[in-house]
């Protein structure tokens, strides 16, 4: 009696972490990216499949985060989108920060930050309920994913390798997202698929 109770115990247990250890893996590397759908800035509706046979980036922000500042002080973000969206690439930078939390900002903000910092995004999603960011299981700003045309996840991680709000550091640091692009548009596979992202956490609501 106490050996079957404690098996169908553990039975029981393995069923109720299963759903959560899905969760937590998040969008797998070299499978199709989760879909979705938002608002962007201008009120416009987004969808990850408007874009189907183009590469895709996406970015999340938080323009009061000191990681988030090295990289737009030194306009090494907005070098990558400029130089991404005229090859072709959508980016679309994704606001997961809930209202009242750091990081938020009214459409109104949103574009005059883009104006300000003189930003190239495709879009700027403001996912204010954190739809997006939990799909994608994005904890940091920046975090960084990279889709193909095909809808296949193909990068996802940090910005770089220099996990610091160091302005200096991005002079040596070796951006993933632009090697995974220039590797994208020659048809070769991406040689670093994946890396730890750094920043601050993403400011969901609770």
């Amino acid at each position: 009696m106490l050996l079957r109770t404690s098996l169908t115990f553990a039975f029981a247990t393995a069923l109720l972490t299963l759903p959560i250890a899905a969760h937590a893996a998040g969008p797998q590397i070299d499978k199709s990216a989760p879909t979705f759908s938002a608002t962007d800035a201008d009120g416009k509706t987004v969808s990850l499949g408007d874009y189907r046979g183009k590469t895709v980036v996406l970015e999340w922000t938080n323009h009061d985060c000191p990681f988030v500042k090295k990289m737009y002080g030194g306009q090494a973000m907005q070098g990558l989108q400029k130089k991404w969206t005229e090859a072709g690439v959508v980016w679309l930078t994704v606001i997961s920060s809930a209202p009242g939390e750091q990081g938020a900002v009214s459409p109104q903000d949103a574009n005059r930050l883009t104006q300000e910092r003189g930003a190239s995004p495709s879009s700027v999603l403001l996912d204010t309920a954190g739809t997006i960011g939990k799909a994608y299981d994005a904890r940091t700003t920046p975090q960084m994913f990279v889709i193909t045309g095909e809808g296949t996840l193909v990068y996802q991680g940090a910005i770089d390798d220099k996990p610091t709000a160091n302005l200096d550091d991005l002079k040596t640091a070796k951006n993933y997202v632009d090697a995974a692009l220039t590797e994208v548009a020659a048809s070769k596979a991406v040689s670093v698929k994946t890396s730890k992202p750094y920043g601050c956490s993403i400011k969901y609501a609770s």
